[in-house]
């Protein structure tokens, strides 16, 4: 849930009250606006504290004081962006979280400028994006009263000369938000609050904006042969759900691109069962059906020109009397039949037949998936870059850019003929699991098997949707990871021109 900020966006003027924002490199030198808004004695005055406090100007770094007599603002916050090459390289919604950060639950006015800047509205938006996440708090659960602090919120006027422009691309930036925060949420939530049921009943508010919501219920998964989905959730005494969401914001007749998400709500390992130090972390196992949930929200919240189908499988995976077992023999939707050797290899199982229908159903130009789905990529690639696997190069190329430029970063990795010889099955067409080496890889070779000639890519966000690395956007344990990717590879990539 948001914390309360609010934005808007203006042109240069006086301070006004509240906090004012200056920016300033490791010259130290103000931009002309606020030297006009400062006067000769702020700008005397900020030289003065910076060789007394030993403020350099560097990136993330700042200098707080009170406001210079004659300007009308309660304290001046001076923020340093460093040389002039982390100048030209300026990460906009990091500098919108870093400054959001000095600020909290306090009214300012920030001005956007400083030497050699050219700030326009797309800039401005991202950078009020990442105030907009780094204001982001799950506390919905605490019963302690808030501080005053909290409970005032943090309001933000961003002043620029191109405000106009700010205020327009500033309406897509917030839903972008919108989207991140919602898929922030539902990872947070605790699997008693977000079972099956309650996680496709949050996808299907998504009719609010536009977006075609069907749910399947467990009688028509049963009709379609969902076997492997079904085998994961009989554990359970939540029945599973698959929840479609379409926005048909492109051209008529045009093929959509497909989301998949993998939602398991709680992933005890079932009969494998994990080790009991972490497992409550398995509550994050539906990141990247939260990504695609969120995603379709920020598509459809800035009306988005292009055809997105979304599917999410969601079940729990528990170890109860009738839990599917290892040795256990099931038939996917496809037809295709699979050994399990581990039932802790399940998200696999509910992805492959969520693949196959969506394909079949919706003949998609491409399909992504979105999963949890190994520990392993968490060992080759940390916990600040995706494992990004795919049958298609140009795919593969688009997703690598679209991360490169919102921070949301894929690896490609590799699969080759002995990942997918690695999962034959001496019983089955194929086995849950190649075993411990190369088990990413053997992961993404079991997907491949569902998605026959459709261009598709696997990304495996083990390490970045949960317990997530701590950023100036980000400070929940669950990041929303995937939503800013997705709807910038859907802008750059699949919107109509």
């Amino acid at each position: 849930m948001a914390d309360g900020i609010s934005i808007t966006f203006a042109p240069v003027g006086r301070a006004g009250g509240g906090d004012l924002v200056v920016f300033v490199g490791d010259d130290l030198a103000l931009g002309s606006a606020a030297r006009e808004v400062l006067g000769q004695a702020g700008t005397d005055l900020v030289a003065r504290a910076a060789a007394s406090e030993q403020f350099k100007g560097r990136a993330q770094t700042a200098l707080v004081l009170p406001a210079p007599a004659g300007v009308e603002a309660d304290r001046l916050v001076v923020v340093g962006l460093g040389s002039d090459k982390d100048r030209a390289t300026i990460e906009w919604p990091m500098l919108g979280g870093f400054t959001a950060g000095k600020v909290p639950g306090r009214r300012a006015r920030v001005l956007l400028d400083w030497p050699g800047a050219e700030i326009g509205g797309r800039e401005a938006a991202d950078f009020a994006l990442g105030a907009r996440l780094r204001g982001y708090a799950f506390d919905r659960y605490k019963t302690k009263k808030k501080t005053d602090e909290d409970k005032g919120g943090t309001a933000l006027t961003l002043m620029l000369a191109d405000h106009a422009a700010a205020e327009v691309a500033g309406q897509d930036s917030a839903a972008v938000a919108a989207g991140v925060m919602l898929a922030r949420d539902l990872v947070n939530e605790p699997p008693n609050v977000l079972y099956p049921a309650e996680f496709a009943r949050r996808a299907a508010e998504l009719t609010k904006l536009g977006v075609e919501v069907e749910v399947l219920e467990p009688a028509r998964l049963r009709e379609l042969g969902m076997g492997a989905l079904l085998a994961v959730a009989q554990g359970s005494a939540r029945e599973p759900r698959v929840a479609i969401m379409r926005w048909t914001g492109g051209r008529p007749g045009d093929a959509p691109l497909a989301l998949i998400g993998k939602g398991v709500v709680f992933d005890s390992g079932g009969v494998s069962i994990k080790s009991a130090g972490g497992m409550e972390d398995m509550k994050g196992d539906m990141g990247g059906a939260a990504a695609v949930v969120g995603t379709l929200h920020a598509l459809a919240a800035r009306k988005a020109k292009a055809n997105v189908v979304g599917a999410i499988g969601i079940v729990e995976n528990m170890p109860d009397g009738n839990a599917y077992r290892p040795s256990d023999i099931v038939t996917s939707m496809s037809g295709q039949t699979i050994e399990v050797i581990n039932t802790d290899a399940e998200g696999r199982l509910v992805l492959a037949d969520i693949l196959w229908h969506t394909h079949q159903t919706y003949k998609p130009k491409a399909m992504i998936d979105l999963a949890t789905l190994t520990g392993a990529i968490i060992v080759a690639l940390g916990q600040d870059i995706a494992g990004m696997f795919s049958n298609d190069d140009e795919i593969s190329r688009c997703l690598h850019a679209a991360g490169e430029a919102t921070g949301e970063r894929v690896w490609r990795m590799p699969l080759i003929p002995a990942y997918d010889k690695a999962i034959d099955s001496k019983f089955a067409d194929m086995k849950n699991t190649g075993g411990r080496h190369g088990g990413a890889a053997t992961a993404a070779a079991f997907l491949k098997r569902y998605v026959n000639d459709t261009p598709w890519a696997h990304l495996d966000i083990a390490g970045v949707a949960m317990s997530s690395t701590s950023s100036e956007i980000n400070k929940s344990w669950g990041a929303g990871w995937g939503v800013r990717l997705l709807d910038r590879l859907v802008r750059d990539h699949y919107e109509a021109r």
